[in-house]
This record gives C-alpha cells, sequence and structure tokens, in this order.
C-alpha cells in the first residue's frame, strides 16, 4: 500500500498543506522542533494507534484551534481510497465515506510500522520496553491476542492482592491454588505466541541487519523465559516461589518478567553495542515487522522512520536510502544533504510548520507539481 495524497489542518504546528508524496522514498528535513516528527506522526495515526509519543488528543491540535482534521488518499487492496481522521473532544474516523466505529477499525485497512528515537529504549533499557514491543506487534496482526493478556493480567492482580492480606487472613491461602492454575495456563499461551512471533521474525532479521550493517555483523534474537514455558513448569515455579511472593507481595513467575536477547556477533548489544548498532537493531526489528505483516495480510505496510540517520555512518544511511525496495518511506532528518545520497525519491523542507519547498522527484532531477498548496483556499 501505499499515500498519494496527505492532507493536514490544524495538525499540531503544522500549517494546513496538500502533499504528494513518492512512492519510495520521503525525505523530511528541516532543522529541530519545525515539524518533521508531526508529519510522521500525522500518518501514523491512520493505523489506528494512538500517538507514538504518548500524547493526549487535545495535544494533537494546533494551540487556540477547536479541532484538526486530517486526510489521505491511498492506494491498497487493489483499489484507490480515502480515509479521514478528525480529532475534537475525541478521534473519529472514515474510511471511504463511511464513518468507523472506532480509530483503530482503521489498522484493518491501513498498515505502517514507525521507528523513533523513543524506541532505542528496547535495547538499552529493562525488559518492561521489550515486551511491550511484542505484545504491540502481535496485536496488529492477532487482536484475540489481547483477550488472553487482560485475562492474565487481571488473574494477576487478584493474586498479588492476596498476596498482600495473606498475612492477615489465612484463609486466602486456598484462592491461591485457583489464581495460579489460571496463571499458568494463560501464561503458557502468551509465551507460545510471543515465540511463534518471534520465529516469523527471525526468518527476516538476519538478511536485513546483514544489509544494513554491509555483512560485518551478526545478529541474533532469543525469547528468554527463566521458569520455562509449559503449563507445568509455570505452575511448579508460581508454586515454589510462593512463600517468596508473599514476602515481597508480588507474583515473579510468568510471561510479564520474560525477556528478548539480542547478540551482536555472539555479545549481548545491551552492554556491548555501540548507539549505532543498537540503532540498527531496532531498524532491522522494524523492517522485519513489516515483511511480516506483508507476509499475513498481503499488503506492504508504510515506513515511518524519525531521526533515523543519526548515529548511523554513510553505509548504513545508504542501505536505508537505497536499498529498501517495493515500499513507500518517510524519513526525517536535519541535513538537506541527504538528498545527494538518494537514488529515487522525493524530499520535502519543513520550516516553522510548513513546507516551504516544492518536491524534487530526485530520480529525475525535475521539480514535480507545488506541494506547498493549502488545504482551504
Amino acid at each position: 500500500m501505499f499515500i498519494t495524497s496527505l492532507k493536514m489542518q490544524d495538525f499540531r504546528n503544522l500549517q494546513d498543506t496538500e502533499i504528494k508524496p513518492s512512492m519510495d522514498i520521503n525525505v523530511i528535513f528541516g532543522e529541530n522542533a519545525q515539524g518533521k516528527t508531526n508529519l510522521i506522526e500525522g500518518i501514523w495515526l491512520f493505523s489506528g494507534n494512538k500517538s507514538f509519543r504518548g500524547a493526549r488528543d487535545k495535544e494533537l491540535i494546533t494551540l487556540g484551534r477547536e479541532k484538526s482534521r486530517m486526510e489521505i488518499e491511498f492506494f491498497s487492496e487493489e483499489r484507490e481510497q480515502t480515509a479521514e481522521i478528525i480529532i475534537d473532544v475525541k478521534r473519529r474516523a472514515t474510511l471511504n465515506g463511511v464513518e468507523l466505529k472506532s480509530v483503530s477499525s482503521l489498522s484493518e485497512s491501513i498498515h505502517s510500522v514507525v521507528f523513533s528515537p523513543e524506541h532505542l529504549s528496547l535495547i538499552k533499557e529493562g525488559p518492561k520496553n521489550r515486551r511491550n514491543f511484542l505484545n504491540t506487534a502481535i496485536l496488529g496482526l492477532y487482536p484475540s491476542y489481547a483477550d488472553i493478556f487482560k485475562k492474565y493480567v487481571r488473574a494477576m492482580q487478584q493474586r498479588n492482592s492476596i498476596l498482600k492480606d495473606i498475612g492477615r487472613y489465612n484463609s486466602l491461602y486456598m484462592f491461591l491454588e485457583d489464581y495460579e492454575n489460571i496463571l499458568a495456563t494463560l501464561g503458557a499461551r502468551i509465551i507460545s505466541i510471543r515465540k511463534r512471533y518471534l520465529e516469523r521474525l527471525r526468518e527476516y532479521i538476519p538478511e536485513i541487519y546483514e544489509g544494513i550493517s554491509g555483512g560485518t555483523e551478526t545478529l541474533s534474537v532469543e525469547y528468554f523465559s527463566e521458569f520455562g514455558d509449559s503449563r507445568e513448569e509455570l505452575l511448579k515455579a508460581l508454586e515454589g516461589k510462593r512463600q517468596e511472593d508473599i514476602m515481597n507481595r508480588t507474583t515473579s513467575v510468568g510471561p510479564h518478567r520474560d525477556d528478548i536477547v539480542f547478540k551482536i556477533n555472539g555479545l549481548n548489544a545491551k552492554n556491548f553495542g555501540s548507539q549505532g548498532q543498537q540503532r540498527s537493531i531496532v531498524l532491522a526489528l522494524k523492517m522485519a515487522e513489516a515483511e511480516l505483516i506483508n507476509a499475513v495480510t498481503g499488503e506492504k505496510p508504510i515506513i515511518l522512520l524519525d531521526d533515523v540517520l543519526s548515529e548511523l555512518d554513510e553505509k548504513r544511511q545508504n542501505y536505508l536510502l537505497n536499498n529498501i525496495r517495493d515500499r513507500q518511506v518517510f524519513i526525517t532528518c536535519c541535513e538537506n544533504s541527504i538528498e545527494s545520497k538518494m537514488k529515487k525519491g522525493k524530499s520535502f523542507k519543513i520550516a516553522n510548520g510548513r513546507i516551504e519547498e516544492k518536491s524534487v522527484d530526485v530520480k529525475s532531477k525535475e521539480l514535480c507539481l507545488d506541494v506547498t498548496k493549502p488545504l482551504i483556499e
């Protein structure tokens, strides 16, 4: 799939604008705090997700305005389509002129994968960020996972409540076994789904990372579960940790404590990876995620890369700019010199929330149509 037109009105600091992006690489450049990430964020919302920056809906509306409106024309499922998002009291969406029950329903028709500097926490910080990545990625393809995960969290919260009160009410012991059985059953299913998803990602990750690194490095990705992944193993571990959990008043066993381990040339990337290598790992993950979406849905998702080129050497930059084929890609950066490295696509300059320059088709080096046309005449 790819976007052929994007219109924005009163979104963040972006002035009312319509752009006609390339089907290939689109580089959005400009100085900091000019609106580059806002453009990427607006496109991401059309995948049915909330802001990847954690912003509330009201923060997406231009200061002093009552609502924001965005519209895209896109090609997907072998036909031209349209989608619109309006943000006022809440977000509302229409697809091909039909109002949807929820904005999240857009995820069934519009697919995208986003990278932002915040995603570097996948490697740098604790296992919670890596588990969140897995949960979010799985939900995008298998919505039924949400119900399993919610039931697991609810059972864990109930067990934690018992652990906190059991010192005063010994009769609560009889309930621990019930919740431990539930946790073992659901926990084993969650771990199984996560492992299968990661196994599918590993079909693509090695080749992608090899391309990004120029063939000089190898990347391995493994799921880590300290207490096993079968129902029997989890139940045994829960029972074995019961007294310790009572003392600590929390559940220490289950998929909510699991992790993903990334290794470059056999070394743990969290401890030994450089900034560029860590960034390359997240990129490889995101590109593999895009490949898997394509394999499952038959549609090639739009790839959104926010400030991805910093910390990457020229070799890795060239790979991203010129070796992502048959995908529509949006990349933000601060340097206009990136244009000279591109073999195809378009570049756009943003200053003070306005796309000031005309798009340049880098492949033909000829000026394209004006993309700074106001949304409202």
